[in-house]
């Protein structure tokens, strides 16, 4: 797990159709992404968003390091400066990744700080800036994601300023969170919860671009609901539904390819958890570091809330081992299919 870790099938990133899991501060760690590529072979998995800075001059391994079998993989970058993002997108590329994508929706107070994020939405002109210096210096593709505009914007003119300004500098996708962001009066919780959905506005953006990669985020539950979007526009990125029940992304590959997904192995996928846990612990990590993106697993099922409950107390113990896992496991009852016990 370190710089230049060998690729495995990042080749045609945006053929049709794409179904990739969002990035998620807090949430979309290696710890997590290697989960979700246990469920999905196919799936593009997004890091938490990294300051440009951050990848710059912090600890690289640590902010940037990944396990191979996450490709496809694309590292997420913060920032409004052209040169620091091109140097960032440079250390990216370094270290194996498969996209960079520059981060146009984040709400949040320390993100509005430092000038980039959902604000950058106001100022067209500097995000397609950046990626023309982002497109540059990399071999990659270079990416966005947005919103559909922010506070008074009228998401029309505003997000097709935003969309040909980047697709003009060379963009390759354009991925968009279809609500607005309000930057003041709404925490960011908030506003991934209260500005209304406007699915219809990303359907007029694809509509106006044929030939342009646009895929569409925000308040998406099911893979039903997925497969309904991308009879519209190129593809779907999941976010919370993919973290808080992960099992969904079992049946990616099967949606991906046209066919009806299979019984998922998931004692095989619990296997494979141990033993990266146990790797992990070694390397002196905490199992609940690998556990709390795992309590949501087996939602719906009868035992889910034994298994949660294991994972939320017994792994997050310190000195807890592994085997606490394949304990959790066994609560969980696959015969019948009725609500959680």
């Amino acid at each position: 797990m370190g710089q230049n870790p060998q690729k495995t099938g990042s080749s045609g990133l945006y053929g049709k159709p794409v179904l990739a899991v969002a990035p998620m501060m807090d949430w979309t760690d290696r710890h997590c992404r290697f989960l979700h590529r246990q469920l999905t072979g196919r799936a593009l998995l997004y890091t938490e968003m990294v300051v440009a800075d951050a990848a710059i001059q912090g600890a690289r391994e640590r902010l940037l390091g990944f396990h191979p079998s996450e490709h496809p993989v694309a590292l997420q970058l913060g920032g409004s400066d052209p040169a620091k993002l091109a140097e960032a997108a440079r250390i990216g590329e370094e270290f194996g990744y498969d996209e960079v994508n520059l981060n146009v929706g984040c709400p949040s107070d320390r993100v509005q700080s430092g000038t980039f994020g959902a604000c950058l939405m106001k100022t067209p002109e500097l995000v397609a800036d950046c990626v023309a210096a982002m497109k540059a210096a990399v071999k990659l593709p270079v990416t966005v994601k947005c919103r559909i505009g922010v506070d008074e914007q009228d998401p029309e003119p505003a997000l097709d300023a935003l969309a040909d300004g980047v697709f003009a500098a060379g963009a390759d996708a354009l991925w968009v969170h279809a609500r607005k962001a309000w930057l003041e009066g709404l925490s960011p919780k908030e506003n991934r919860e209260i500005p209304p959905l406007d699915y219809e506005r990303v359907y007029r953006l694809k509509a106006k671009n044929p030939n342009r990669f646009i895929g569409i985020n925000g308040g998406i539950q099911t893979l039903d609901e997925s497969a309904d979007h991308l009879a519209k526009v190129d593809g779907v990125m999941l976010g919370r539904a993919a973290y808080h029940t992960p099992g969904v992304l079992s049946g990616v590959d099967a949606l991906l390819a046209g066919e009806t997904a299979g019984t998922f192995d998931f004692e095989a996928l619990i296997d494979t958890m141990a033993d990266y846990a146990a790797a992990h612990i070694e390397r002196s990590g905490r199992l609940g570091h690998v556990t709390r993106h795992m309590v949501g697993l087996f939602h719906g099922l009868p035992g889910a809330r034994r298994w949660r409950q294991i994972l939320s107390t017994d792994a997050t113990r310190p000195g807890a081992g592994p085997k606490i896992l394949r304990t959790a496991f066994a609560e969980v009852d696959f015969s019948r299919t009725e609500e959680a016990a």
